[in-house]
């Protein structure tokens, strides 16, 4: 995992803060909630629909100033941009190998070995319509012992950003059921069907 982030460096930290909100307030999207005063945390965004989900989440961690690592397709990382992924905070993965069930492990070392991380990702793992999320995160969470924050896009209403954090009690199920909830008839960028 790469130390040295885009966040680390106050001038391009400021023109992500910048960029990200023009982008955001280029596309008419209203930008809603608070970052959390906790060191630690896994942060979920969802719905997941569509390519442009990237630059949107992109765009509120540079409004909010957040030094996110996230969770990637590893073709991101391939070619001639690969390098940008990583510098973001990236961390590649390949899905269909046994190393992603690993992951889990590695992020929870991560958590460990750190004062202060915040991993982003997908819990639908996929662009597609999927019947159930993936619970990486939710393990993630609880082994490392932080909560997850709550990120969303409603394209109905034209809200994006930061809803509740939650703290895991232990009882996936029910614990999935109270974070789905939350997200019940919020509207990816493009509609699932």
């Amino acid at each position: 995992m790469s130390e040295k982030l885009i966040y680390d460096s106050r001038f391009f930290s400021g023109v992500l803060h910048y960029v990200g909100k023009a982008f955001l307030w280029a596309g008419r999207w209203r930008l809603v909630g608070h970052l959390p005063d906790t060191p630690k945390f896994v942060a979920i965004a969802a719905p997941h629909s569509s390519n442009w989900d990237f630059p949107l989440f992109m765009a509120v961690v540079g409004a909010f100033r957040i030094r996110v690592r996230f969770l990637g397709k590893h073709s991101l990382f391939e070619g001639p941009f690969g390098w940008l992924f990583y510098w973001l905070g990236g961390i590649p993965v390949r899905r269909e190998s046994a190393g992603a069930r690993d992951l889990v492990d590695e992020a929870v070392t991560a958590f460990t070995n750190h004062e202060q991380m915040i991993l982003g990702l997908a819990p639908e793992g996929t662009r597609s319509k999927v019947e159930r999320w993936k619970s990486g995160y939710y393990r993630i969470a609880i082994a490392a012992g932080v909560p997850i924050q709550l990120a969303f896009v409603d394209s109905t209403t034209r809200e994006i950003g930061l809803g509740p954090l939650f703290l895991p009690t232990g009882d996936m199920a029910a614990d999935t059921a109270t974070i789905q909830a939350f997200y019940e008839g919020k509207t990816g960028v493009r509609r699932k069907g």
